[in-house]
């Protein structure tokens, strides 16, 4: 009787390592890069009134992208905090998280930014502290703050799917709450969360646009100064929107492999 046909083997999955997510970095800012000349060279070669303004219009996208970059990393720390807070034991460490997340997720955006630009100064000045805030800067806080908001509430959700049974084990193996939180139960989470904190920078690349409130010249108001300009809003517009779609487009399409990597790493 013959011996059964081995297994074919299963290739182990390597985890995602710091030089994989470094690579990932450096190919999505070489893809930015390359997109940029894309755009300006399309742009150059377009009829009026785009081809003599191409420049505005790559300027703008590039304080865009800057803009989302800079608030969407500093979101996810906020976030990152305020969704720990949440899950405490101490009622009076979820409260101010609680408080912040009711507060921004509760009054909209453009307010938010209003706010920050125009009435947080003269507010920090009255406790003594002297801020400067430039049309840029106060949208990073506007927008850092908003988009961490409801990263807390998705790494919150995260962290509550992980099941208390692991970490009832983990403590009774010896591991302290911060050990256990920062080993066992956090890596798990993020690698649930990591398709909706995705969501929510592709959003706040768009949310970006609210930015020309305050007269920050980014891409949607670079195109309302050539519209107003030259009264011709449907090119410029289309224009506008096609530089919108060709940045989230790249973006989700790293993001969609940065979530698929970590789905295998995590098997």
């Amino acid at each position: 009787m013959s011996a059964p046909a081995p297994k074919p083997a299963v290739p182990r999955s390597q985890p995602l390592g710091g030089w994989t997510l470094l690579l990932w970095l450096l190919g999505a800012g070489v893809a930015f890069y390359l997109l940029f000349l894309l755009i300006s060279a399309v742009l150059r070669i377009m009829p009026e009134p785009i081809g003599s303004r191409a420049s505005l219009f790559v300027d703008g996208a590039r304080i865009t992208l800057l803009l989302t970059v800079v608030s969407g990393l500093i979101g996810l720390a906020v976030g990152l905090l305020a969704g720990l807070m949440r899950t405490s034991d101490s009622g009076w460490v979820r409260a101010p998280a609680g408080v912040f997340i009711w507060l921004v997720r509760g009054t909209p955006l453009l307010v938010q930014i209003l706010f920050v630009y125009n009435a947080l100064p003269p507010l920090l000045q009255t406790i003594g502290i002297n801020v400067q805030l430039n049309e840029f800067w106060s949208a990073v806080v506007a927008l850092s703050l908003n988009v961490g908001a409801y990263n807390a509430e998705v790494i919150r959700a995260g962290i509550q799917a992980i099941p208390r049974g692991q970490g009832e084990a983990a403590r009774s193996l010896g591991l302290s709450g911060a050990q256990t939180m920062t080993s066992i139960i956090l890596p798990q989470a993020l690698r649930v969360v990591v398709p909706p904190l995705v969501n929510n920078l592709v959003a706040l690349l768009k949310d970006s646009s609210l930015a020309s409130a305050i007269a920050l010249v980014e891409l949607t108001l670079a195109g309302t100064r050539v519209s107003s300009e030259t009264f011709q809003p449907i090119p410029v517009l289309t224009t506008v929107a096609a530089v919108y779609l060709a940045l989230t487009t790249v973006m989700t399409l790293f993001t969609d492999q940065l979530e698929r990597r970590i789905k295998i790493a995590g098997r």
